[in-house]
């Protein structure tokens, strides 16, 4: 071994020795330690391997990111891959995909894409950004995923794709979905960011549609601190997604290739009215935007793939746990509901007060963060009611009756893999506690 792989490994287990002194877990006391809604799950590995990123001084995308790519792929079963700077940025990059010149059948401006009136603000943001117009259909009590039912409606001369999430991790009916799609000719892109693992009829969710999308922030699945990405089977796609992301540039080579390219044309660009050729690597063939992670971001979301299936598996068994204790309450609550079909790998536990509860929402999520039990809305909740909609061009079906009751009584609680039984216990005390006054 030499010296420098001798100080390396040296580093290294230093780095193991530090995660042990200051990031071993503390004993948990009710009513003073917090119960998180979420938080990243790790071990030394991560810090390990974010550490010797930054040995090898790699400071944008490079061979961790290469090799992340390789290993979420095929976890997911898919051909491509594009990491992104987040899982905003991802839904960002999968809307702008559809909308290049590249593509016969592009979408353009003024085109109407179906998305949920309950969404995450970022799942609608990049219709509007890229000059589209959304048409808001409503959602179902109990999966909070899109009504299919309305999606018929929905549709006009001018509709042209369907986005949404699967909603906390739930799938959607995607038999219903894909039955739509295909008969309408529609893009699909599935917004997967609290649903990675999630599976309908045995297939993974993000897997049916043209591109899908995922987010790492610490809340979710796995981590980078930041971080997501764009998966899709279709190569076309794909290329045309790395570009946008990567500024624009037509250039696809990767870093692995600094000097003439993989394709080996690198300097016989021509563009029109320039004599000569043309740098490859500054000919920009979309609008683009510079979307990338980092090398240190990725070596650390290598080693939490590898957590993944536990993750998951432990999602499954908090979520269980507590439906099993919460179940007395469905005269106040309505619990969550899922499809036969659906196997979830869940984000969390959502849950909503019924209109004719003796307490309102802010009631109960007043007294469980009182006693430390972390809480969170259904995100936006009816989006046309947020402050930052009023203006924008929209069509609507149906009066999002279900949209509304989300965004006044709907809220959730954690399952994500940090959470123990004497932290699942102590919710469930502080649940009781609230309904004895009832």
């Amino acid at each position: 071994m030499s010296d420098q792989e001798t100080l390396r490994q040296s580093i290294l287990a230093q780095v193991a020795e530090f995660y042990r002194q200051n990031h071993a877990e503390k004993p948990f006391v009710p009513g003073e330690t917090a119960v998180s809604y979420a938080g990243r799950v790790f071990d030394a590995t991560e810090m390990q391997n974010m550490v010797s990123a930054v040995l090898d001084f790699w400071l944008t995308a490079g061979p961790y990111a290469q090799q992340f790519e390789e290993k979420l792929g095929r976890f997911l079963g898919v051909r491509e891959v594009i990491p992104t700077n987040s899982g905003s940025s991802a839904n960002l990059l999968a809307i702008t995909t559809l909308r290049s010149m590249k593509l016969e059948n592009r979408l353009l401006p003024g085109d109407e894409v179906i998305v949920p009136a309950a969404s995450f603000p970022t799942t609608v943001n990049p219709i509007i950004q890229n000059q589209l117009t959304p048409v808001f259909v409503d959602s179902r009590l109990g999966d909070l995923n899109l009504d299919p039912g309305q999606l018929e409606t929905a549709v006009s001369p001018r509709t042209r794709a369907l986005i949404f999430a699967h909603t906390l991790g739930n799938p959607a009916d995607m038999d219903a979905v894909m039955a739509f799609v295909r008969k309408h000719n529609l893009f699909l892109i599935e917004d997967t960011c609290d649903a990675l693992g999630s599976r309908w009829d045995g297939q993974l969710v993000g897997t049916f549609g043209d591109m899908a999308t995922l987010s790492f922030f610490p809340a979710h699945h796995i981590t980078m601190g930041e971080g997501g990405a764009v998966y899709t089977n279709r190569p076309r796609l794909a290329k045309i997604a790395r570009a946008v992301r990567d500024w624009g540039r037509d250039c696809w080579c990767g870093y692995e290739y600094p000097t003439n390219g993989k394709c080996g044309i690198r300097f016989e660009r021509e563009i029109p009215g320039i004599p000569g050729y043309y740098d490859h690597r500054y000919y920009y063939s979309e609008i683009g935007y510079n979307l990338k992670i980092t090398d240190p971001q990725a070596a650390m979301g290598l080693a939490q793939i590898d957590k993944l299936p536990g993750f998951i598996a432990a999602r499954k068994r908090n979520f269980a746990y507590l439906y099993a204790g919460l179940k007395q309450y469905e005269e106040f609550l309505i619990l969550p509901n899922w499809h036969a079909k659906a196997d979830v790998s869940w984000f969390a536990f959502p849950m909503l007060v019924r209109d004719e509860a003796p307490f309102m929402r802010h009631d109960l999520t007043r007294f469980l963060e009182q006693h430390k039990v972390q809480t969170r809305l259904i995100f936006a909740g009816n989006i046309l009611r947020q402050p930052a909609y009023q203006e924008i061009t929209y069509r609507q079906v149906s009066d999002l009756a279900v949209a509304d009751q989300i965004m006044r009584g709907a809220f959730f609680i954690g399952v994500y893999p940090g959470l123990d039984t004497p932290r699942l216990d102590y919710v469930l005390d502080t649940f009781a506690r609230f309904f004895q006054q009832f």
